[in-house]
């Protein structure tokens, strides 16, 4: 995977209609949609953000994952997704206080 990206940044976005938890209700797409162009202004190369079904921690939402390290975060707005952008991803240390 390095060769081609060095995180890929997976953000569930799903949505529900039965009641339960989900993503989305919390503003997950805008969010989402938010670090996408965040990674762009700030060029970075081989960092991909994506859409994500369910990962099953509902609960937990919003969450996403980062790979390779398989690292989970909750977040919950662009000040946190400035944070995971800026530490993890450009100085590659994990975000402890938003960790799941």
């Amino acid at each position: 995977m390095a060769e081609i990206y060095k995180y890929h940044m997976f953000i569930c976005t799903h949505q529900r209609d039965d009641g339960s938890d989900y993503c989305e209700e919390h503003g997950a797409q805008s969010l989402r949609d938010y670090a996408k162009q965040r990674v762009k202004d700030l060029k970075l190369k081989k960092v991909r953000v994506n859409n994500s079904g369910c990962l099953n921690r509902c609960k937990l939402g919003p969450i996403m994952v980062i790979y390779p390290e398989g690292v989970w975060y909750q977040y919950h707005d662009k000040a946190d997704i400035d944070e995971i952008i800026d530490t993890h991803l450009v100085n590659g240390k994990i975000v402890e206080r938003l960790l799941k």
